[in-house]
């Protein structure tokens, strides 16, 4: 059996561990099997650059951050065109190169992206096995990606870590939290960091109502605020805008994220000093937590498991705190977002947390 093992995307913590445990379950439990590392993501596989793989490489990267087999984005919309008519498509060439290198099964690691262009590879007659993964933890159908909980250990460390520094010099501190779609890793650092206010994109926020939360917390003595901001957030002016204008009007004010046209609304309004946080790309490295290097285990293995099953077209997932399976047709451009009854927004509003929304 011929199996390739590919990682795409942002990378993420917890990529190794799986890694790990797709060579270690397929070489102890399958036998005649050949392994290839495909490099750098669907890049290596439209380019046909790979190496075969040994037993030994699939130990001591468990604790690891980042990918041993490197990684790059592939943007779905660009994966069947081609620049130039006689030019075969990105996804003419990987499935050449599927061909060329007698592949049985490809296990794809990846978000969102990586699982359309999975779907699409299934579509065309590949044997495909997807693994999700992202710290935005947005795929469908499963409860929990890989990556997720050890970004928001950090994000909430940093949460954590301006306390003092505001407290001390009596400012508001915005720390950006990534999630362009989603607020699944803001809502849970700002819980876990004690933000004050929380906003992510599901919930567009009046700016009033954050500014009544600065405003209250100082009248009561506490002369700092901590705002948890997803870089997807937007105000409620903001969220009925085409996307388009939005950005265009955003250039007019000078400013380019919604988390510095807050901080330049709340200093403007309050008078209270407002600093901003991007920990950025902190988020993504890094090495995975104990949560998710078990959980990255447990993913690998039953991926191998399938794989010795014949079984493909799938993605794992997490259901009921178990391991199961989607099929990648039901996956693919589907996207997870935080409902909004979700508990922990109830929790978070219980305890004192704003939203940006009316009480």
């Amino acid at each position: 059996m011929k199996i390739g093992i590919l990682t795409s995307g942002g990378d993420c913590p917890g990529l190794n561990a799986v890694i790990r445990s797709v060579g270690k379950y397929v070489f102890s439990q399958i036998k005649d099997v050949t392994v290839y590392g495909i490099a750098d993501g669907y890049g290596g596989l439209i380019s046909g650059e790979y190496r075969k793989m040994k037993e030994k490489d699939f130990s001591g990267i468990l604790n690891t951050g980042g990918t041993i087999l490197g990684t790059s984005r592939q943007p779905f919309k660009e994966m069947t065109g081609s620049d130039l008519s006689d030019e075969p498509s990105k996804l003419d060439r990987m499935l050449e190169n599927y061909k060329k290198m007698e592949l049985d099964l490809l296990f794809t690691l990846g978000g969102n992206g990586t699982h359309k262009t999975a779907a699409l590879l299934s579509e065309q007659g590949c044997h495909v096995i997807g693994v999700p993964k992202t710290i935005d933890n947005d795929i469908w159908g499963t409860e929990v990606t890989f990556g997720f909980h050890s970004a928001v250990n950090v994000a909430s460390w940093c949460i954590d870590n301006v306390h003092t520094t505001a407290a001390s010099h009596g400012r508001t501190i915005i720390v950006e939290v990534m999630g362009n779609r989603v607020g699944w890793l803001t809502l849970y650092s700002g819980i876990a960091g004690g933000a004050d206010v929380i906003l992510i994109p599901e919930l567009p926020y009046d700016k009033d109502r954050v500014i009544e939360k600065v405003l209250e917390r100082a009248e009561g003595g506490k002369d700092f605020s901590i705002i948890a901001i997803a870089e997807g957030a937007m105000d409620t002016e903001e969220a009925s805008m085409k996307r388009s204008d939005m950005l265009e009007e955003r250039a007019k004010q000078g400013y380019t994220t919604a988390t510095d046209r807050l901080a330049k609304v709340i200093t403007k309004e309050t008078g209270i000093e407002t600093r901003t946080l991007v920990p950025g790309h902190l988020q993504r490295g890094g090495n995975p937590t104990a949560y998710d290097r078990v959980l990255s285990t447990m993913l690998g293995s039953f991926a191998g498991k399938l794989a010795k099953q014949g079984t493909s077209g799938v993605t794992v997932a997490i259901k009921n705190n178990s391991v199961a399976y989607n099929l990648l047709s039901d996956v693919a451009g589907k996207t997870k977002f935080v409902p909004l009854d979700h508990p922990l927004i109830d929790t978070a509003r219980s305890i004192g947390v704003s939203f940006g929304q009316k009480r």
